[in-house]
Parts: C-alpha cells; sequence; structure tokens
C-alpha cells in the first residue's frame, strides 16, 4: 500500500483484512462438527412425542364412550343454566379418568361457547394443591382475573355506548339505560369494582377470609362454574373434608352462579372417611372407570401411534409387547404409552430406523429402574438404613438374610451417623414395608425347634440402589461396614 494513502483508507483497508481473517476462522469453525450434529444426522422416529405424554388429552378415547356419555348427560344441564349434578369418578391409575374428564370439559366449554352460555371448567390436581388454603386460593385467583376481563370489556361497551349516546340519544333504546348519566354512573361502578379486584396470596391470609374472596368472585357475575379435583382423596387425606363440605354446600348462597364439582379418585374408598353430609351431596353421580385389557391397550396404542411416530416406524411386535406389559400392571395406558415413548427415545438414541421389540424390554428395564429409584431415594432415613445393611450383607455374599444379622449391621450404620436405634420389633417391620414397596423379598421360613424366621434379599440391583442410598447426605458419610455372620444352625 503506498504511503501516500490517505489514513482513513488505509485504516479502512486493515479493517477490511481483520473481517476477512474472521470470516474465514468463522468458517473453519462452521466446518467442524459439534456436540449435537451426530445426533441431528439420524432421521427422526417421532412425528409429535407429545401425543404420548399424560398431559395430553386426545380428541377420541377408545373404549370410554359409555363413561364420557354419562359425563354429558349429567354436565348437559350447565348448558340450560341449570346446575349439574356432582360426580365422583372412580378407576385405578392408567384408566382414562383425567383424560376423559378433560375432553368432556373441552366439549362442554366449547358447547358453551357457542350458544353463549357462560359455562366454565377449572381444572385443580390435589396432588400439588393440595391444602383447603391453596385450593380456595387457586379457584379464587382464577375467577378474579376473569372478572377482571369481564370488567374491562364491559367498561369498553358502555364507554363506547356513552359517547355514541351523546351525539344520538336514541342510540339508549332497547338498553336499560335511561341517560347517559346512568351509563357513566355503571362506568364508575365497575371501575370501582375493579379496584377491589386483588390477588389473593397463596399464605398469610384466614381461610375464612379466603373463602370469602373466592365466593364473591364466583358470584360477581351470572355463570356455572364446574370445578374438577383430580386426586380429590390426596386432599382430603392432607386436609379433611371442610374443603368439599363448603363447595358442595355454596350453592344454597350463591345468587348469580352455580358451582358443579367433578371429583376423580383412584381410592375406591376414599368416601368411607367422609362426613355424611359431604357424602351424601358430593357423591350425587359415580362413574367407574375399568382397568383396560392387553386388546383395549393395543387399540389405544394404535390411535396414539398413528400421530406420534412417523409412518413404518414400528416393528409389528412392538404395540403388542407395550400392552402386555401394561396389562399386567393393573391394564395401565398411561404405563403402556410412558413405555412407548421410553422405547422410541432408545432407538432413536441408537440411531435405529424402526423401534423394535428389543427397545421396548430396554424401555421396560429402564421404566422399572426409574421407579425403583425414585421410590429408594424418598425413602424415610430410618428405612434407608434398614435397606443398608441388607445391601451391606449381599454385598459381602450373605444369602438368605435372616433379621438379626440385619438389625446387627443397622445399629453400626445408627453409630455411624448418629442417628437413634429404633428396637428389632420396628425395623422387622421396615423390613415389610420394604417388602410390600418390591424393594426386598421376605420370606417367613420356619427353622424347625429354633423357631421362625424372616429371609431377605434385595429385588432391586445393587449398584444403583448402593448410589441412590449414598447420594443421601448422612449415609454418604458411612464408612466401610464389614458384617459379622453368626453361624447358622438351618434346619435340615
Amino acid at each position: 500500500m503506498d504511503d501516500n494513502t490517505p489514513a482513513d483508507d488505509r485504516r479502512t483497508a486493515r479493517d477490511f483484512d481483520v473481517e476477512i481473517d474472521d470470516v474465514l476462522d468463522e468458517d473453519a469453525e462452521d466446518d467442524e462438527d459439534g456436540l449435537f450434529d451426530d445426533l441431528l444426522r439420524g432421521e427422526p422416529i417421532f412425528e409429535n412425542k407429545e401425543v404420548l405424554r399424560p398431559s395430553y388429552t386426545p380428541h377420541e378415547l377408545p373404549h370410554r364412550n359409555e363413561q364420557i356419555n354419562n359425563m354429558a348427560t349429567i354436565l348437559v344441564a350447565a348448558l340450560r343454566g341449570e346446575t349439574p349434578s356432582n360426580i365422583l369418578i372412580y378407576g385405578k391409575t392408567g384408566t382414562g379418568k383425567t383424560a376423559s374428564a378433560k375432553f368432556v370439559s373441552q366439549e362442554l366449554e366449547k358447547t358453551s361457547r357457542k350458544y353463549e352460555v357462560p359455562c366454565e371448567v377449572e381444572y385443580i390436581n390435589c396432588e400439588v394443591t393440595d391444602t383447603q388454603y391453596r385450593v380456595l386460593a387457586q379457584l379464587a385467583n382464577t375467577f378474579i382475573q376473569q372478572n377482571r376481563e369481564f370488567v374491562d370489556d364491559r367498561v369498553d361497551e358502555l364507554e363506547a355506548l356513552a359517547e355514541r349516546a351523546r351525539d344520538d340519544p336514541h342510540a339508549l333504546d332497547d338498553t336499560e339505560f335511561d341517560s347517559v348519566e346512568e351509563v357513566v354512573e355503571r362506568v364508575d361502578s365497575l371501575l370501582d369494582d375493579r379496584e377491589e379486584m386483588e390477588d389473593v396470596p397463596m399464605t398469610g391470609w384466614p381461610t375464612d377470609r379466603v373463602y370469602t374472596e373466592f365466593f364473591d368472585a364466583v358470584d360477581y357475575v351470572e355463570r356455572v362454574a364446574v370445578i374438577m379435583l383430580d386426586e380429590i382423596d390426596k386432599l382430603v387425606e392432607k386436609s379433611g373434608d371442610d374443603t368439599l363440605y363448603n363447595l358442595s354446600r355454596m350453592n344454597s348462597e350463591l345468587d348469580n352462579s352455580r358451582v358443579s364439582i367433578i371429583g376423580i379418585s383412584n381410592d375406591l374408598k376414599f368416601t368411607d372417611f367422609l362426613d355424611p353430609r359431604v357424602k351424601s351431596s358430593l357423591g350425587e353421580e359415580e362413574i367407574v372407570f375399568p382397568p383396560y385389557d392387553a386388546n383395549q391397550l393395543r387399540d389405544i396404542l394404535e390411535h396414539r401411534s398413528e400421530t406420534s411416530f412417523k409412518a413404518d416406524a414400528l416393528s409389528e411386535d412392538v404395540l403388542p409387547l407395550c400392552a402386555a406389559f401394561a396389562a399386567q400392571e393393573h391394564g395401565d395406558a398411561r404405563r403402556a404409552l410412558d413405555l412407548l415413548r421410553t422405547a422410541g427415545e432408545l432407538a432413536e438414541r441408537d440411531q435405529a430406523d424402526i423401534v423394535t421389540e428389543s427397545h421396548v424390554r430396554r424401555a421396560q428395564d429402564k421404566i422399572e429402574l426409574d421407579r425403583v429409584v425414585e421410590v429408594v431415594r424418598t425413602l424415610p432415613t430410618q428405612s434407608k438404613l434398614v435397606l443398608y445393611a441388607i445391601l451391606v450383607l449381599e454385598k459381602h455374599g450373605v444369602h438368605n438374610i435372616n433379621t438379626g444379622e440385619v438389625y446387627n449391621i443397622y445399629k453400626r450404620l445408627c453409630d455411624e451417623i448418629d442417628a437413634d436405634v429404633l428396637t428389632q420389633r420396628r425395623v422387622t417391620d421396615l423390613i415389610s414395608e420394604l417388602d410390600m414397596l418390591g424393594i426386598v423379598n421376605a420370606v417367613v421360613v420356619s427353622k424347625g425347634r429354633y423357631g421362625r424366621t424372616k429371609e431377605i434379599s434385595l429385588s432391586v440391583p445393587v449398584e444403583e440402589t448402593e448410589a441412590v442410598l449414598e447420594a443421601d447426605s448422612r449415609l454418604g458419610d458411612v464408612e466401610n461396614v464389614t458384617p459379622f455372620v453368626q453361624a447358622r444352625f438351618d434346619n435340615e
């Protein structure tokens, strides 16, 4: 470059050179494979994975027409402005209770909009929202927000009406107002109401005040409100039946609105613990969802797989095997869908073209292991100590473990982490609880003149169980514990 070149031109040229180098470097980096490039090269197996998740509500529910029609026959009263009967829905996990109730609710709201009938369905999962305060607060805030929207829309309508009436007195004909002043007064009144509509905090208020806010909010405008309480037994178990009593009795005090309850439960006997008055008003109609059989599960899987997977992505034996595995789990459609989705995910990770029987079997093992890990992780500390004692014995080659051997190791573990030592009788009870959870296998055997004892063995993988137990902050500090096993006198 010539020295006589102006400084600005030289600077521009240098800048241009640097930019070219940067671009070349970027191109070189783009040519290198990143972390996800290999994974993206494979053809996806799924068309829409969300169809296989429990949260998805399908447009059609095979083998549930009878239950759906029963619900619709009861809830159609809402479209006539009447109060529908309360409904209790029973059935084991994965029998289509929630999906069917949500499907009917969506149809109800869609039809109510079509005929301009004020009808709303509010869904609450009582496993998450499990206290009277939180249920009432969530409902109150939902209706408060709807009331705000109603006021905003109504104010806009009235202000437009007042504007027209100032130019044309006949604009008020066929309305409830005789003058512009009355319209303005109504607008002011609505805006005053709007100012008072404050959200209910999720903690901190007396429950009576929360109920009053909910009552006032639901009754602010004319509507039929259907309140769907999923896992309703969890609410009763945690907070008693006060919530259900209040909800089921409030229609006698409401002026503008009507409330109906749909309760969904896995526990067929939960109403046995209800106050008789609550039981009679809540259980006006009962609908039972029986378990699916293997053929019905296969129909459900075929129906969902049509939209969830690419064409020809499943081998012929995949759906029957998923249905057979789930049928063993009391006809659980949720388990069948989880199994199919997990098998598809494993096939994608293998970059396979299709999902095969081996993917289903691996998915079954993975789901079972995930279940065990979650159960072990959430055990109380004392149960973890008992399980850890059994695991230590198995790792040191002890077979047909008896309760006394478990108790000896358990006491040493308690000393290690400075935990209270329970009695041997209580530890025996904890072993029985672990047996019921499927984590250990405990069988009572006779030793002849030496009496009876429990022979205990692990029912879960040793390495994974040990990893979960040692992830506990207290058990992670346990040093190597070697069992001392007394001589046994087995009855020949």
